[in-house]
């Protein structure tokens, strides 16, 4: 866990605390302002129990399923 910074999004630089993999989702505990990473599974394991305890619950899983841009001139 590590103090918390103001928001941005997450990079390749982000990784779980709880398996390395890359982080999606960043949970700031209201009690401490500390932080939380988490990749989209670990995540959803304890969304239902730590959410509660945030003060932010930075979601972006939804990048997961974006689709690369192909640029034609290339």
């Amino acid at each position: 866990m590590t103090t918390t910074t103001p928001s941005r999004e997450l990079n390749a630089l982000d990784r779980c605390d709880r398996c390395g993999a890359q982080a999606y989702v960043r949970a700031v505990l209201a009690s401490t302002g500390g932080e939380l990473l988490f990749c989209a599974h670990h995540a959803r394991d304890v969304e239902t129990k730590l959410r509660p305890q945030t003060s932010l619950w930075q979601d972006e899983s939804s990048r997961l399923y974006e689709k690369p841009k192909v640029d034609i001139q290339d």
